[in-house]
Protein backbone atom coordinates (compact mmCIF):
# COMPACT_ATOMS: atom_id res chain seq x y z
CA UNK A 1 0.00 0.00 0.00
CA UNK A 2 1.35 3.19 -0.76
CA UNK A 3 2.44 5.86 1.48
CA UNK A 4 0.03 8.73 1.72
CA UNK A 5 0.98 12.81 1.42
CA UNK A 6 2.42 14.40 4.59
CA UNK A 7 1.62 17.52 3.30
CA UNK A 8 -2.34 15.85 3.30
CA UNK A 9 -1.14 14.97 6.79
CA UNK A 10 -0.19 18.30 8.25
CA UNK A 11 -3.56 19.70 6.72
CA UNK A 12 -5.41 16.74 8.60
CA UNK A 13 -3.69 17.51 11.86
CA UNK A 14 -4.41 21.40 11.30
CA UNK A 15 -8.29 20.97 10.86
CA UNK A 16 -8.24 19.22 14.16
CA UNK A 17 -6.31 21.66 15.99
CA UNK A 18 -8.48 24.26 14.33
CA UNK A 19 -11.54 23.31 15.55
CA UNK A 20 -10.44 22.39 18.88
CA UNK A 21 -8.62 25.61 19.02
CA UNK A 22 -12.02 27.57 18.66
CA UNK A 23 -12.29 27.54 22.67
CA UNK A 24 -10.32 30.33 22.63
CA UNK A 25 -13.10 32.20 21.08
CA UNK A 26 -14.99 31.97 24.45
CA UNK A 27 -15.56 34.97 25.27
CA UNK A 28 -17.86 35.67 22.46
CA UNK A 29 -20.81 33.58 24.11
CA UNK A 30 -19.73 35.53 27.92
CA UNK A 31 -22.44 38.83 26.96
CA UNK A 32 -25.31 36.65 25.41
CA UNK A 33 -24.82 34.23 28.46
CA UNK A 34 -24.71 36.43 31.57
CA UNK A 35 -27.35 39.36 29.69
CA UNK A 36 -29.64 37.30 27.36
CA UNK A 37 -29.99 33.63 29.35
CA UNK A 38 -29.23 35.57 32.64
CA UNK A 39 -26.83 32.76 34.24
CA UNK A 40 -24.13 34.45 36.40
CA UNK A 41 -20.83 35.62 35.66
CA UNK A 42 -19.32 32.81 37.79
CA UNK A 43 -20.96 29.86 36.12
CA UNK A 44 -19.98 31.32 32.97
CA UNK A 45 -16.30 31.25 33.93
CA UNK A 46 -16.33 28.33 35.33
CA UNK A 47 -17.44 26.62 32.57
CA UNK A 48 -14.27 28.16 30.72
CA UNK A 49 -12.22 27.50 33.39
CA UNK A 50 -13.27 23.73 33.74
CA UNK A 51 -12.31 23.03 30.13
CA UNK A 52 -9.06 24.49 30.24
CA UNK A 53 -8.21 23.00 33.25
CA UNK A 54 -8.90 19.44 31.60
CA UNK A 55 -7.46 20.19 28.71
CA UNK A 56 -3.94 20.08 30.14
CA UNK A 57 -5.12 17.11 32.30
CA UNK A 58 -6.68 14.93 29.42
CA UNK A 59 -3.69 15.61 27.81
CA UNK A 60 -1.82 13.62 30.49
CA UNK A 61 -4.12 10.80 31.65
CA UNK A 62 -5.14 10.09 27.99
CA UNK A 63 -1.34 9.94 26.43
CA UNK A 64 -0.77 6.35 26.88
CA UNK A 65 -4.71 6.21 25.06
CA UNK A 66 -3.52 7.50 21.81
CA UNK A 67 -0.09 5.56 22.11
CA UNK A 68 -2.17 2.35 22.39
CA UNK A 69 -4.79 2.97 19.94
CA UNK A 70 -3.43 5.47 17.56
CA UNK A 71 -4.10 8.98 16.11
CA UNK A 72 -6.91 7.74 14.04
CA UNK A 73 -9.39 6.01 16.88
CA UNK A 74 -8.16 9.25 19.67
CA UNK A 75 -8.89 12.19 17.31
CA UNK A 76 -12.21 10.35 16.46
CA UNK A 77 -12.67 10.00 20.52
CA UNK A 78 -12.13 13.74 20.18
CA UNK A 79 -14.27 14.60 17.90
CA UNK A 80 -17.35 13.04 19.22
CA UNK A 81 -16.24 14.65 22.60
CA UNK A 82 -15.67 17.88 21.75
CA UNK A 83 -18.38 17.86 19.05
CA UNK A 84 -21.46 16.51 21.93
CA UNK A 85 -19.61 19.32 24.31
CA UNK A 86 -20.24 22.01 21.91
CA UNK A 87 -23.71 21.32 20.65
CA UNK A 88 -24.58 20.04 24.05
CA UNK A 89 -23.98 23.67 25.26
CA UNK A 90 -26.77 24.00 23.07
CA UNK A 91 -29.12 21.69 24.89
CA UNK A 92 -28.10 23.40 27.79
CA UNK A 93 -28.68 26.43 27.05
CA UNK A 94 -32.19 25.95 25.62
CA UNK A 95 -32.93 23.59 29.19
CA UNK A 96 -31.64 26.89 30.59
CA UNK A 97 -29.33 24.43 32.73
CA UNK A 98 -26.03 25.98 33.71
CA UNK A 99 -25.20 22.43 35.37
CA UNK A 100 -25.66 20.87 32.09
CA UNK A 101 -23.61 23.40 30.49
CA UNK A 102 -20.65 23.09 32.75
CA UNK A 103 -21.13 18.96 31.89
CA UNK A 104 -21.12 19.70 28.20
CA UNK A 105 -18.95 22.79 27.42
CA UNK A 106 -16.94 22.52 30.48
CA UNK A 107 -15.98 18.46 31.22
CA UNK A 108 -16.87 17.27 27.56
CA UNK A 109 -15.41 19.52 25.72
CA UNK A 110 -12.09 19.79 27.69
CA UNK A 111 -11.53 16.06 27.25
CA UNK A 112 -12.22 16.33 23.66
CA UNK A 113 -9.87 19.57 23.51
CA UNK A 114 -6.59 17.41 25.65
CA UNK A 115 -7.25 14.12 23.88
CA UNK A 116 -7.37 16.23 20.14
CA UNK A 117 -4.58 18.06 20.65
CA UNK A 118 -1.82 15.38 21.14
CA UNK A 119 -3.53 12.85 19.13
CA UNK A 120 -1.93 14.59 15.35
CA UNK A 121 1.28 15.38 17.28
CA UNK A 122 3.31 12.36 17.56
CA UNK A 123 2.13 11.33 13.79
CA UNK A 124 3.63 14.39 12.20
CA UNK A 125 6.60 14.46 13.96
CA UNK A 126 7.34 11.32 12.32
CA UNK A 127 5.90 11.96 8.51
CA UNK A 128 8.60 15.07 8.86
CA UNK A 129 11.65 13.50 10.32
CA UNK A 130 13.91 16.26 8.31
CA UNK A 131 11.59 19.27 9.61
CA UNK A 132 9.94 18.47 12.52
CA UNK A 133 9.59 22.16 14.27
CA UNK A 134 7.62 22.89 10.78
CA UNK A 135 5.32 19.95 11.10
CA UNK A 136 4.18 20.63 14.71
CA UNK A 137 4.15 24.55 14.28
CA UNK A 138 1.76 24.29 11.48
CA UNK A 139 -0.67 22.16 13.51
CA UNK A 140 -0.02 24.21 16.20
CA UNK A 141 -0.68 27.17 14.27
CA UNK A 142 -4.06 26.16 13.62
CA UNK A 143 -4.68 25.91 17.42
CA UNK A 144 -3.88 29.34 17.67
CA UNK A 145 -5.46 30.61 15.32
CA UNK A 146 -8.83 28.85 15.79
CA UNK A 147 -10.39 31.56 17.71
CA UNK A 148 -9.35 34.29 14.56
CA UNK A 149 -11.70 32.44 12.64
CA UNK A 150 -14.40 31.21 15.03
CA UNK A 151 -15.21 34.69 16.87
CA UNK A 152 -16.45 36.51 13.95
CA UNK A 153 -18.80 33.75 12.57
CA UNK A 154 -20.13 33.33 16.28
CA UNK A 155 -20.76 37.06 16.49
CA UNK A 156 -22.72 36.81 13.32
CA UNK A 157 -24.50 33.38 14.13
CA UNK A 158 -26.04 34.93 17.77
CA UNK A 159 -27.02 37.47 16.46
CA UNK A 160 -29.30 36.40 13.76
CA UNK A 161 -29.93 32.75 14.62
CA UNK A 162 -29.11 32.79 18.70
CA UNK A 163 -26.58 31.38 20.63
CA UNK A 164 -28.61 28.20 21.26
CA UNK A 165 -28.51 27.18 17.47
CA UNK A 166 -24.91 28.71 17.27
CA UNK A 167 -23.95 25.84 19.57
CA UNK A 168 -25.26 23.46 17.70
CA UNK A 169 -24.09 24.48 13.97
CA UNK A 170 -20.35 25.19 15.11
CA UNK A 171 -20.72 22.18 17.05
CA UNK A 172 -21.67 20.05 14.30
CA UNK A 173 -18.97 21.63 11.86
CA UNK A 174 -16.32 20.62 14.37
CA UNK A 175 -17.20 17.46 14.41
CA UNK A 176 -17.13 17.21 10.61
CA UNK A 177 -13.69 18.92 10.49
CA UNK A 178 -12.25 16.98 12.60
CA UNK A 179 -13.75 13.95 11.42
CA UNK A 180 -12.22 14.40 7.99
CA UNK A 181 -9.00 15.10 9.91
CA UNK A 182 -9.01 11.69 11.88
CA UNK A 183 -10.30 9.85 8.43
CA UNK A 184 -6.78 10.65 6.97
CA UNK A 185 -4.37 10.77 9.46
CA UNK A 186 -2.07 7.85 10.19
CA UNK A 187 1.63 6.97 11.10
CA UNK A 188 3.97 6.27 8.11
CA UNK A 189 5.34 2.14 7.50
CA UNK A 190 8.15 1.75 10.13
CA UNK A 191 11.41 2.96 8.39
CA UNK A 192 9.84 5.30 5.91
CA UNK A 193 11.75 8.79 4.86
CA UNK A 194 10.93 10.84 2.56
CA UNK A 195 12.22 11.07 -0.90
CA UNK A 196 14.52 14.02 -0.33
CA UNK A 197 15.78 12.74 2.79
CA UNK A 198 16.75 9.47 1.20
CA UNK A 199 18.64 11.74 -1.65
CA UNK A 200 20.61 13.47 0.62
CA UNK A 201 21.53 10.33 2.94
CA UNK A 202 22.55 9.07 -0.44
CA UNK A 203 24.77 12.20 -1.33
CA UNK A 204 26.87 12.54 2.37
CA UNK A 205 24.61 15.37 2.70
CA UNK A 206 22.56 17.46 5.53
CA UNK A 207 22.51 13.98 7.37
CA UNK A 208 19.18 14.45 9.89
CA UNK A 209 20.67 14.16 13.69
CA UNK A 210 19.51 10.98 15.21
CA UNK A 211 17.30 11.37 18.47
CA UNK A 212 19.30 11.07 21.89
CA UNK A 213 17.15 7.78 22.90
CA UNK A 214 14.52 6.18 22.51
CA UNK A 215 12.64 5.82 25.32
CA UNK A 216 8.89 5.15 26.72
CA UNK A 217 7.02 7.75 28.51
CA UNK A 218 7.68 5.77 31.95
CA UNK A 219 11.27 6.10 31.17
CA UNK A 220 11.16 9.25 30.34
CA UNK A 221 9.86 10.98 33.87
CA UNK A 222 12.58 9.44 35.65
CA UNK A 223 15.15 11.35 33.82
CA UNK A 224 16.18 15.07 35.11
CA UNK A 225 16.18 16.18 30.89
CA UNK A 226 12.37 15.43 31.59
CA UNK A 227 12.08 17.35 34.69
CA UNK A 228 14.13 20.06 33.32
CA UNK A 229 11.75 20.48 30.14
CA UNK A 230 8.93 20.62 32.08
CA UNK A 231 10.26 23.29 34.70
CA UNK A 232 11.26 25.62 31.50
CA UNK A 233 7.64 25.01 30.09
CA UNK A 234 6.15 25.58 32.99
CA UNK A 235 7.82 29.73 33.26
CA UNK A 236 7.10 29.79 30.02
CA UNK A 237 3.60 29.24 30.23
CA UNK A 238 3.06 31.03 33.32
CA UNK A 239 5.24 34.11 31.84
CA UNK A 240 2.88 33.98 28.97
CA UNK A 241 -0.42 32.93 29.90
CA UNK A 242 0.24 35.80 33.06
CA UNK A 243 0.78 38.66 29.82
CA UNK A 244 -2.60 37.55 27.88
CA UNK A 245 -4.62 37.57 31.08
CA UNK A 246 -3.79 41.49 31.92
CA UNK A 247 -2.25 42.89 28.78
CA UNK A 248 -5.25 45.46 27.77
CA UNK A 249 -5.56 46.48 31.27
CA UNK A 250 -1.53 46.14 32.10
CA UNK A 251 -0.83 49.11 29.03
CA UNK A 252 -3.44 51.06 30.11
CA UNK A 253 -2.34 51.13 33.80
CA UNK A 254 1.44 51.53 32.99
CA UNK A 255 1.90 53.68 29.56
CA UNK A 256 -1.51 55.20 29.51
CA UNK A 257 -2.78 53.28 26.38
CA UNK A 258 -6.32 53.92 25.52
CA UNK A 259 -8.93 51.31 26.10
CA UNK A 260 -8.95 51.20 21.95
CA UNK A 261 -5.62 50.61 21.53
CA UNK A 262 -5.27 48.09 24.10
CA UNK A 263 -8.13 46.25 22.45
CA UNK A 264 -6.33 46.84 19.20
CA UNK A 265 -2.78 45.35 20.95
CA UNK A 266 -4.97 42.21 22.57
CA UNK A 267 -5.79 41.54 18.64
CA UNK A 268 -2.09 41.85 17.41
CA UNK A 269 -1.26 39.76 20.63
CA UNK A 270 -2.87 36.72 18.37
CA UNK A 271 -1.28 37.16 15.52
CA UNK A 272 2.03 37.26 17.56
CA UNK A 273 0.97 33.73 19.31
CA UNK A 274 -0.43 32.13 16.30
CA UNK A 275 2.78 33.25 14.00
CA UNK A 276 4.94 32.98 16.65
CA UNK A 277 3.94 29.11 16.69
CA UNK A 278 4.80 28.47 13.12
CA UNK A 279 7.71 30.96 13.16
CA UNK A 280 9.68 29.72 15.79
CA UNK A 281 8.99 26.38 15.31
CA UNK A 282 10.33 26.39 11.58
CA UNK A 283 13.22 28.32 12.73
CA UNK A 284 14.47 25.36 15.48
CA UNK A 285 14.66 22.76 12.80
CA UNK A 286 17.64 25.19 11.82
CA UNK A 287 18.83 26.65 15.32
CA UNK A 288 18.07 23.65 17.29
CA UNK A 289 15.09 23.54 19.83
CA UNK A 290 17.96 23.68 22.84
CA UNK A 291 19.09 26.83 21.37
CA UNK A 292 15.63 28.45 20.59
CA UNK A 293 14.47 28.04 24.29
CA UNK A 294 17.67 29.53 25.07
CA UNK A 295 16.58 32.48 22.57
CA UNK A 296 13.10 32.13 24.18
CA UNK A 297 14.77 33.04 27.97
CA UNK A 298 16.97 35.58 26.31
CA UNK A 299 14.27 37.59 25.37
CA UNK A 300 12.00 37.79 27.83
CA UNK A 301 14.72 38.19 30.54
CA UNK A 302 15.48 41.69 27.89
CA UNK A 303 11.93 42.67 27.57
CA UNK A 304 11.35 42.20 32.03
CA UNK A 305 14.21 43.80 32.77
CA UNK A 306 13.00 46.47 30.28
CA UNK A 307 9.24 47.10 30.96
CA UNK A 308 9.32 48.75 34.70
CA UNK A 309 10.98 51.16 32.83
CA UNK A 310 9.23 52.16 30.00
CA UNK A 311 7.53 55.20 29.21
CA UNK A 312 6.99 54.42 25.68
CA UNK A 313 3.93 52.99 24.32
CA UNK A 314 5.19 51.36 21.13
CA UNK A 315 8.20 49.99 23.09
CA UNK A 316 6.10 48.86 25.80
CA UNK A 317 3.55 47.31 23.52
CA UNK A 318 6.94 45.33 21.33
CA UNK A 319 7.99 43.85 24.92
CA UNK A 320 4.35 42.05 25.49
CA UNK A 321 4.01 40.77 21.78
CA UNK A 322 8.11 39.19 21.93
CA UNK A 323 6.68 37.67 25.61
CA UNK A 324 3.73 36.43 23.96
CA UNK A 325 5.29 34.83 20.40
CA UNK A 326 8.03 33.01 22.43
CA UNK A 327 4.53 31.92 24.55
CA UNK A 328 3.48 30.42 21.32
CA UNK A 329 6.64 28.89 20.55
CA UNK A 330 6.91 26.75 23.07
CA UNK A 331 4.10 24.87 22.55
CA UNK A 332 5.02 24.41 19.00
CA UNK A 333 8.77 23.60 19.54
CA UNK A 334 7.83 21.29 22.62
CA UNK A 335 6.53 18.32 20.51
CA UNK A 336 10.21 18.79 18.10
CA UNK A 337 12.08 18.62 21.52
CA UNK A 338 10.28 15.88 22.82
CA UNK A 339 11.39 13.89 19.79
CA UNK A 340 14.83 14.94 19.84
CA UNK A 341 15.16 13.94 23.64
CA UNK A 342 13.31 10.95 24.24
CA UNK A 343 12.54 9.66 20.43
CA UNK A 344 9.35 9.06 18.69
CA UNK A 345 8.58 5.18 20.77
CA UNK A 346 6.02 7.26 23.02
CA UNK A 347 5.85 10.94 22.19
CA UNK A 348 1.95 11.50 22.62
CA UNK A 349 2.53 9.96 26.38
CA UNK A 350 5.37 12.24 27.13
CA UNK A 351 3.98 15.15 25.03
CA UNK A 352 0.89 14.63 27.98
CA UNK A 353 2.73 14.67 30.76
CA UNK A 354 4.59 17.76 29.80
CA UNK A 355 1.25 19.48 28.74
CA UNK A 356 0.47 19.57 32.19
CA UNK A 357 2.12 22.61 32.53
CA UNK A 358 -0.36 24.31 30.40
CA UNK A 359 -2.88 23.67 33.04
CA UNK A 360 -0.26 24.62 36.00
CA UNK A 361 0.59 27.68 34.16
CA UNK A 362 -2.64 29.18 33.73
CA UNK A 363 -3.56 29.17 37.59
CA UNK A 364 0.10 30.12 38.50
CA UNK A 365 0.44 33.53 35.56
CA UNK A 366 -3.08 34.86 36.59
CA UNK A 367 -2.63 34.56 40.40
CA UNK A 368 0.73 36.11 40.68
CA UNK A 369 0.01 39.23 38.39
CA UNK A 370 -3.50 39.65 40.37
CA UNK A 371 -2.67 38.82 43.84
CA UNK A 372 0.70 41.07 43.53
CA UNK A 373 -1.43 44.34 42.12
CA UNK A 374 -4.12 43.50 44.78
CA UNK A 375 -1.10 44.18 47.50
CA UNK A 376 0.54 47.31 45.64
CA UNK A 377 -1.58 48.44 43.39
CA UNK A 378 1.03 48.16 40.57
CA UNK A 379 2.31 46.09 37.68
CA UNK A 380 5.49 46.89 38.50
CA UNK A 381 6.42 44.40 40.95
CA UNK A 382 5.28 41.82 38.88
CA UNK A 383 7.95 42.25 35.95
CA UNK A 384 10.70 41.48 38.40
CA UNK A 385 8.85 38.32 39.80
CA UNK A 386 8.89 36.92 36.35
CA UNK A 387 12.46 38.30 35.62
CA UNK A 388 13.56 36.06 38.31
CA UNK A 389 11.69 32.90 37.13
CA UNK A 390 12.49 33.63 33.31
CA UNK A 391 16.26 33.13 34.63
CA UNK A 392 16.25 30.65 36.59
CA UNK A 393 14.34 29.22 32.95
CA UNK A 394 17.48 30.21 31.24
CA UNK A 395 19.50 28.63 33.60
CA UNK A 396 17.91 25.34 33.01
CA UNK A 397 17.69 25.57 29.58
CA UNK A 398 21.48 26.55 29.33
CA UNK A 399 22.47 23.41 31.19
CA UNK A 400 20.76 20.97 29.14
CA UNK A 401 21.80 22.30 26.44
CA UNK A 402 25.10 21.70 27.77
CA UNK A 403 23.69 18.17 28.44
CA UNK A 404 22.48 17.54 24.95
CA UNK A 405 25.48 18.60 23.13
CA UNK A 406 27.53 16.07 25.33
CA UNK A 407 24.91 13.44 24.37
CA UNK A 408 25.56 14.00 20.96
CA UNK A 409 29.50 13.92 21.31
CA UNK A 410 29.22 10.87 22.88
CA UNK A 411 27.49 9.02 20.40
CA UNK A 412 29.42 10.53 17.23
CA UNK A 413 32.51 9.35 19.42
CA UNK A 414 30.86 5.85 19.15
CA UNK A 415 29.67 6.09 15.89
CA UNK A 416 33.36 6.40 14.57
CA UNK A 417 34.36 4.21 16.57
CA UNK A 418 31.90 1.16 15.58
CA UNK A 419 33.33 2.55 12.21
CA UNK A 420 36.97 2.37 12.21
Amino acid sequence: MKNKNRWLMAVSAIAIHLSIGAAYAYSVYKRPLTETVGWSETNVTLAFTIMMALAGMSAALFGSFVERNGPRKSAIVAAVLFGMGQAGSGLAVALDSSILFLLTYGLLSGLGLGIGYISPVSTLVKWFPDRRGLATGMAVLGFGTGALATAPVAAVLIESITITNTFYILGATYFLLMMLGASYIEPPKPGWVPKSMVKAISSGQNLIKKDLRQLTAKQAVKTKHFWMLWSMMLINVSAGIMMISVASPMAQDVVGLSAAAAATMVGIMGIFNGGGRLGWAAASDYLGRHNVFLAFFIIQMIAFATLPFTTNALLFQLLILLVVSCYGGGFSNLPAFIGDLFGTKELGAIHGYLLTTWSLGGIIGPLIVSNIRAATGSYIPVFYVFLGMIMLAFLISFFLRNDIVKLRNQHQQQQEQSVG
